[in-house]
Parts: C-alpha cells; structure tokens; sequence
C-alpha cells in the first residue's frame, strides 16, 4: 500500500509494533552507556544502521573508544563479535577462511575441509581497514552486498544478521590504501567521532582509573534486531517527503541537477563536485529517515529526519576535484550548501516518483 499523506492513520499492529522497537532502542542505548560515556550522536548512527541492515564506517583519531563500542553493542544485542586488524600483509583468506588438507587416519584418505575466517560472525569489525592493499579490501565487497563468501568455487552463507563497522584513522594517511568510491558506496554511513568534552573526559579518567568495574548485559538477540529492522520499513514516508530526498541526492550530482531553482547549489556542485550520489544515496537516505524517525518518536517520517541523516549518509558518496581541495571544501560543506539552498515546498511541484518503499 502506498503512503500519499502522512496524515493516513497507521494500522494498530504496525503502531504496536514501533513502538516496541523504539522502547528497545532505547533499553540498548541505556546498556551501553554503562560503559561508553558520552558519543550520543555515534551511538545513533550505528545503531541506525545495525536497524537498517546497513554497513558503517567510523573514523575518528586513536583512542576514541570506537572498538569498545562497538564490541559493547554487541554484547547488548547477544551477537557473535569479531575483530579483524587490517595490516599491509593481511590475505584475502585471512578474512574469508581457507581450504585446508585433512587425513583420516583410519583409511589414509585425504579430503579439503573449510576453515571459517573471523568474517563468520554477526558483526565484523574492519579495524583501519585502510591499511590493507585493495586486494584484501576486495574480500568484504562480496560478504557486504551478498552476504556470502565464495572460497574455492563453493559459496558459504554467512551468519545472519551480519554487519560490517570499519574504522579509520583520519591522522595517518602515509602507507595506506583509500577505499575505492565502489566499496565505499556498500557502506551505508560514514560516522564521524570527534573528542568527548570536558565533562566526559573527566568521567572517563574517573571510570578507566578506578577500582570498579563497568559492564553491559544482553538486552536483545537476533530475534528482536530483526524484528527491530521490519518496524522500521514500516514507517511511512509521504511523497513530498520523499522527493525531497531525492532532489537532494540529485542536487549532488555535476549532471543531474539541472532541475534546480536555486542558482547556488548548481554553483557549488558544478565548481567543487567530481561525483555525487547514485540511487543508492537515495535509498538508503530514505531507509536511515525511516530509522531516524523512529528514534525521534515519530510515527512517520519529516523533512527534518532527511536533513539529520543527510550528512552521514551522503558525505562519503559525494567526490569533490583539485578546485575543492585547493579552496578548502570538503563533501561536508557542499552537503549543508544544499540542505540550506533547497526548500521543501518546491520538491512539491515534482513529478510523481510512483512507489515507495514501504
């Protein structure tokens, strides 16, 4: 069923159902700061796309607590965690598993038995994934957009639910390997973690210095993140609402935005932007609303919601050229550009985009 107007009341199971999920949310949220401090913005974005079924990336300087939290979420939501270092000598097979030779010593016969990599768990974190050759980064692009890995002809499905989180250092850039724009459009977000304040830095010392102990206990499962995911698809969006979203991945795009009123953000994207979104963009944009109105407390999605993912969503899809660099422009500021320059009210005048995904 198509959702015209969010002014169409929502069936009473579909209302039970989110609000189910949003008191679950927040159930996780209050687990994990039992020992993460602070990072309320992170914290929504992963979980944003754990609710998704998404992929993220985080970067942030070294000792942000980026493995702790993520390892807590886990813990939190009773899943398999694993944790991959990505180095320069890191193989495809380190990641995926490998063929092994085995003996039965009863009958001298010798057969290939599988051994599963730490890509077999429910969520995998890719620590400074940046730091391994594209050969060995290539080896997440199957298991992230399939959710398989193919190891001597033979296809082994992998576990279910099944995230990938990577990480990078924004410091260090002599001797790695930037993800290429095709793996890194299979990432849903791109989080940003930035220094705690004052205050938190100050529980923090108080906390890691101390004789006491902070732990988080398992408030979901498998189960219910999935039951957690269908709520949010159910969320509905109105059309105008949802060509908004699109008009501002279109917006990104050197090719695409001729439709625009507004001369300013045709000015920026033309002058500073390589690349913008593809359909993905738009996608998951509407997708991390749906979640983002979830965990605002409402029952269906608001402009607002779009402009509040935006960034994350769109800032690593958006290739600025050599004008951008040398004027000290990044993808941020071409992003807040648009939300400032395009208004809701004309996405109005749009031509129908025919279904929505519900």
């Amino acid at each position: 069923m198509n959702e015209t107007s969010t002014n169409s009341p929502l069936q009473p199971e579909i209302t039970n159902e989110i609000a189910w999920a949003r008191e679950a949310i927040a159930k996780v949220r209050s687990e994990v700061h039992k020992v993460i401090v602070g990072q309320e913005q992170v914290l929504d974005e992963v979980l944003l796309a754990m609710v998704c079924a998404g992929h993220s990336v985080v970067e942030g300087v070294p000792g942000l607590a980026k493995t702790l939290l993520i390892s807590t979420l886990a813990k939190c939501l009773s899943l398999q965690f694993s944790r991959i270092q990505f180095t320069p000598d890191l193989m495809p097979s380190d990641i995926t598993g490998t063929e092994v030779i085995e003996e039965d010593r009863s009958t001298g016969m010798r057969s290939l038995r599988f051994v599963r990599g730490p890509i077999f768990a429910n969520i995998v974190l890719a620590d400074e994934i940046n730091r391994t050759p594209p050969k060995t980064q290539a080896a997440l692009l199957e298991s992230m957009q399939e959710r398989q890995v193919t190891v001597g002809g033979v296809t082994h499905k992998l576990s279910n639910p099944f995230f990938v989180l990577a990480t990078q250092n924004p410091i260090e850039q002599e001797g790695t390997y930037p993800l290429p724009e095709a793996q890194l459009d299979r990432f849903m977000l791109n989080i940003r973690i930035g220094y705690p304040n004052e205050q938190e830095e100050l529980e923090i010392v108080s906390r890691t210095t101390g004789e006491l102990k902070f732990e988080a206990s398992p408030v979901l499962d498998a189960m219910d993140l999935t039951r957690v995911q269908s709520a949010v698809r159910r969320i509905p969006i109105a059309d105008h609402v949802a060509r908004y979203a699109l008009r501002l991945v279109r917006a990104t795009r050197a090719t695409g935005g001729d439709d625009l009123k507004s001369e300013t953000p045709q000015k920026i994207v033309k002058e500073y932007v390589a690349w913008g979104g593809g359909p993905r963009a738009s996608q998951f944009l509407v997708l991390a609303a749906k979640a983002k109105a979830l965990f605002s407390g409402e029952n269906h999605v608001l402009p607002k919601h779009i402009q509040e993912v935006a960034l994350p969503v769109l800032r690593h899809r958006i290739v600025t050229n050599f004008n951008a660099e040398a004027d000290g422009v990044n993808s941020d500021t071409v992003i807040q550009t648009l939300l400032n320059s395009i208004p809701l009210d004309a996405a109005t005048s749009q031509r129908p985009l025919g279904t929505l995904i519900k």
